[in-house]
C-alpha cells in the first residue's frame, strides 16, 4: 500500500473499510484509524509517524526466530517451522520441559523457547485439543435467574431457587438449565440493570446467594440473629410485593439487604474445616480474587467509578493500592469470603442438577464485555483499549449502529499475556457448569470498536487472532469436560461458523430468524430438516418477544404503546400476522397442528423435528407470559430485566407453581423420544 496509514492499519488488523449487511463497501474515517491505532499504542497521526511505526512493526516480526504466538491444531497437529539448526523446548503449563518431537503435545497454553545463532526467544504456544464428541441430543430450560422467584426468595431468584428448578427439571427429563450471566454487577445504584454489562466477568455476584443456606448462618448469636431476621422480614415483604404483582424486581434493595445480613454471617467463627476450605478457595483464585476484592473495598470508600479515584489508586499495581489493601484488610477479606460462599452455592446448584440426572447441568453465560468503570476494567486495564467501546456497525435493525459502552480487549496486549486473562474468564465460567454460552462469539475473530465521543457509525472492525482465541476456548472446555455454545446470531463473516464447528463449538438457531433465503429473503419457514445439527435451537431469546406474545401480536401492540414503531401500526400488525400465519401453515403441513396443547407446543414439536443437538425452552413460554424480559433500545419505557415469570394475565408465577405447568410435562414427553428419532445421525457420527 502507498498510503502508510492504511498499511499500518492493515498490519495491526484494523479495518480501513468494511462491508455492510447489505453488501455495500464503506470506507472508515481516517480519524477513526488514527484513534484506534493510538489505543493500541501505535502512532499513526501523521504520514511520517505511520511510516515509522509500520517499518518498526515489520522489522520486529521479520527478525524473530518464531512468531510471538504459535497455534498447533491438535496434540498431533503440524508443528511450527523453525530456522535451520534451531533448538526448541516446550515449557508446559504444568512445569514440565519437553522437546517438540517428544510425542503428542498436551492441549493448553504453554511457552515455546527457541535458540538459534546465539539468540533465544520465547513464544506463546497454544495447543488445541482434539475435537470433542458430538453434543448429546438434549433439551433444557432457558432462564434468567433473577426472574425465578420462589416463596423463599428475598425479592429475586437466588441460587437456592436454581437448585430447586434444576432438581425438578432433571427429574422431568431435561438435561440442562441455561442461565443469563451471573457476573458481579457494579455496587450501589444500577442505572443499567442488564446482566450483560457487569463489573466483573471473573466472579459471580453475591446478590444471588441464599443467606439462610450459608453454613455459618446457623451459628449467629442472639443479637446478630435478630438483626438478620429483621432484614429477612424486609426481604420477605419485597418478595411478596413482586409475587403479588405490586412491584418489580428491585436488585439494589435486594443486594443491600443481603450484604448487610451476610456481613453479620461473616463475623461468625468458622470451623477448622470451613476455614481450610476458605483458604483453599482464596489460594486457588490467587491474584485475580485479591484484585477483585480490593476493587470492591476501594469502591465502598471512593465510589464505583475508579477513574475518579485518587491518581495513585487507579493503578492496581501501585504502592498506594498495596497500602490501601492493608488499611482496608477487613473489607477485602469480606469480599473474598463473599466470592467463596457464592462459589459454594453455584457448586451446589450444579450438584443438584447432576443428582437429578442431567447430563449437562448448568450452562453459564459469558457476557461480551464489562463496564468501563468496573472491577475488571481496573484490574485488566493493561489489556483493554483505553478510549474505545465495543458496538456494532449500522444495519437494518439499528441504522445508527450500536455502542455497548464496554472496553474491548487489546489484541496485542492479550497475546503478550499468553491469553491468560481470557482463559481465566473461561475457567471461571466453566467451573460449575456442563457448558458455557459465549455471547457474541464472533467477537473472538473481530469486534467493532467505537472511539470515545464518536457515533457508532464512525467505528471500525479490529481483528483478533481467531485461531488463538478458539484454541484457548477449546482447551479450557476440554479440561472442564464441558460443551461450548456460541451466540452467532446476526451478521457473521465467512468462515467463522465453520471455524467454530471445527473446534466443537455449537451455534445458536432461533426460529424467528430461520427462513429459506435467510432472515432477509424470508422465502418461507426453513423446513426442519434443513436446520443446522450442531446448534442450540430455540423459539425466542431474552431480547425477543415471548412465544405467546409473538403468536398473539402483543409485541406489536407493546411497541405501539411505547411509541417505538417507525411504520403505521396497521402495517406492522399485518406483517406480524403474515409471519405468524406462515409458520402456522408450516406446522399444519407437517401435521403438528392442531395440537391439543396449543400452538406453542406445536412450535416446540417443530424444533424437535430439526437435527439440532440441543433444544432450549424459554421458561416464560411454559406459563404463557406475554412480556419481553428486555426490549432493546429502551432504557425507561419498559421495565427491562426487572420482571418475574408471569402467566398470560401478568400474574407472577412462583417456582412452587411453575413446576406444575402442564406444558412442561407435555414437552418432556414430546422430547423423550427425540434421540431415537435421530439415531441415523448418531450412527453416522459413530
Amino acid at each position: 500500500m502507498s498510503d502508510p496509514l492504511l498499511a499500518l492499519a492493515e498490519a495491526y488488523g484494523v479495518a480501513a473499510s468494511y462491508r455492510t449487511d447489505r453488501g455495500r463497501e464503506v470506507a472508515v474515517p481516517r480519524d477513526t484509524l488514527v484513534a484506534v491505532l493510538a489505543a493500541c499504542g501505535v502512532d499513526g497521526s501523521t504520514p511520517a509517524a505511520a511510516g515509522a511505526a509500520l517499518a518498526a512493526r515489520r522489522a520486529s516480526l521479520a527478525g524473530r526466530l518464531v512468531p510471538p504466538c504459535v497455534v498447533v491444531d491438535g496434540p498431533r497437529g503440524p508443528l511450527p517451522r523453525l530456522p535451520r539448526g534451531a533448538r526448541a523446548e516446550v515449557l508446559c503449563a504444568d512445569g514440565r520441559r519437553r522437546g517438540l518431537a517428544d510425542g503428542p503435545l498436551p492441549a493448553g497454553t504453554h511457552a515455546l523457547a527457541v535458540e538459534a545463532g546465539g539468540r533465544r526467544e520465547t513464544a506463546v504456544l497454544l495447543v488445541a485439543p482434539e475435537p470433542p464428541a458430538p453434543a448429546p441430543y438434549s433439551w433444557g430450560l432457558l432462564v434468567q435467574l433473577y426472574f425465578l422467584l420462589s416463596r423463599r426468595s428475598w425479592g429475586m431468584g437466588d441460587l437456592g431457587d436454581l437448585a430447586g428448578l434444576a432438581s425438578w427439571a432433571g427429574r422431568l427429563g431435561a438435561d440442562f438449565v441455561q442461565l443469563g450471566p451471573l457476573h458481579a454487577m457494579e455496587p450501589g445504584r444500577l442505572p443499567d440493570p442488564s446482566p450483560y454489562r457487569p463489573s466483573s466477568r471473573r466472579f459471580p455476584d453475591p446478590m444471588h446467594v441464599r443467606v439462610g443456606d450459608v453454613p455459618e448462618h446457623a451459628g449467629l448469636a442472639d443479637g446478630p440473629l435478630a438483626l438478620v431476621r429483621r432484614l429477612a422480614g424486609r426481604a420477605e415483604a419485597l418478595n411478596a410485593a413482586v409475587l403479588e404483582g405490586r412491584a418489580l424486581i428491585r436488585r439494589e434493595e435486594v443486594r443491600a439487604l443481603k450484604l448487610r445480613a451476610l456481613r453479620e454471617v461473616y463475623e461468625v467463627p468458622r470451623t477448622p474445616e470451613r476455614e481450610a476450605a476458605f483458604a483453599a478457595h482464596t489460594a486457588r483464585e490467587g491474584a485475580d480474587l485479591t484484585d477483585f476484592a480490593t476493587w470492591c473495598a476501594l469502591a465502598e470508600v471512593h465510589g464505583p467509578a475508579w477513574r475518579s479515584w485518587p491518581a495513585g489508586l487507579r493503578d492496581p499495581r501501585s504502592a498506594e493500592v498495596a497500602r490501601a489493601r492493608r488499611t482496608l484488610a477487613d473489607r477485602v477479606g469480606f469480599h473474598r469470603w463473599l466470592a467463596w460462599i457464592t462459589d459454594e452455592q453455584l457448586a451446589g446448584a450444579q450438584r443438584a442438577a447432576e443428582e437429578a440426572g442431567m447430563r449437562i447441568g448448568l450452562v453459564h453465560d459469558l457476557a461480551v464485555g464489562v463496564a468501563p468503570e468496573g472491577a475488571d476494567a481496573w484490574a485488566l486495564r493493561h489489556c483493554l483499549a483505553e478510549g474505545m467501546s465495543v458496538g456494532a456497525p449500522p444495519d437494518d435493525f439499528n441504522p445508527a449502529g450500536q455502542d455497548w459502552n464496554q472496553p474491548p480487549w487489546r489484541p496485542d496486549a492479550l497475546a503478550a499475556e499468553g491469553y491468560r486473562p481470557f482463559a481465566a474468564l473461561l475457567r471461571a465460567g466453566l467451573r460449575h457448569a456442563g457448558a458455557l454460552r459465549v455471547d457474541h462469539v464472533m467477537g473472538l475473530f473481530r469486534l467493532w470498536w467505537v472511539p470515545e465521543g464518536r457515533p457508532p457509525s464512525e467505528g471500525t472492525y479490529v481483528r483478533y487472532d481467531g485461531a488463538a482465541m478458539l484454541a484457548v476456548l477449546a482447551a479450557e472446555a476440554a479440561a472442564a469436560g464441558a460443551l461450548v455454545i456460541g451466540e452467532d446470531l446476526g451478521t457473521v463473516e465467512a468462515g467463522v461458523r465453520e471455524a467454530l464447528a471445527g473446534r466443537g463449538v455449537l451455534g445458536t438457531a432461533v426460529q424467528r430468524f430461520e427462513y429459506e433465503g435467510g432472515s432477509e429473503g424470508r422465502l418461507g419457514p426453513l423446513p426442519p430438516e434443513k436446520w443446522r445439527e450442531h446448534c442450540l435451537a430455540t423459539l425466542t431469546t431474552h431480547d425477543l418477544p415471548s412465544t405467546a406474545a409473538w403468536l398473539g401480536g402483543e409485541h406489536v401492540e407493546l411497541r405501539d404503546r411505547l411509541g417505538l414503531l417507525t411504520r403505521p401500526v396497521a402495517q406492522e400488525r399485518a406483517e406480524a400476522a403474515r409471519e405468524r400465519d406462515g409458520w402456522l401453515a408450516e406446522l399444519t403441513r407437517l401435521g403438528l397442528l392442531p395440537d391439543p396443547a396449543g400452538e406453542t407446543a406445536a412450535l416446540y414439536a417443530y424444533l424437535g423435528r430439526t437435527p439440532a443437538r440441543m433444544i432450549g425452552v424459554w421458561l416464560p413460554d411454559l406459563t404463557g407470559d406475554l412480556r419481553p424480559q428486555n426490549l432493546p433500545g429502551t432504557a425507561g419505557p419498559h421495565p427491562n430485566w426487572c420482571l418475574p415469570v408471569a402467566d398470560g394475565e401478568g400474574r407472577p408465577v412462583p417456582l412452587e407453581e411453575l413446576t406444575g405447568a402442564p406444558l412442561a410435562h407435555h414437552l418432556a414427553e414430546a422430547f423423550a423420544g427425540r434421540p431415537e428419532a435421530h439415531r441415523d445421525i448418531e450412527e453416522r457420527h459413530a
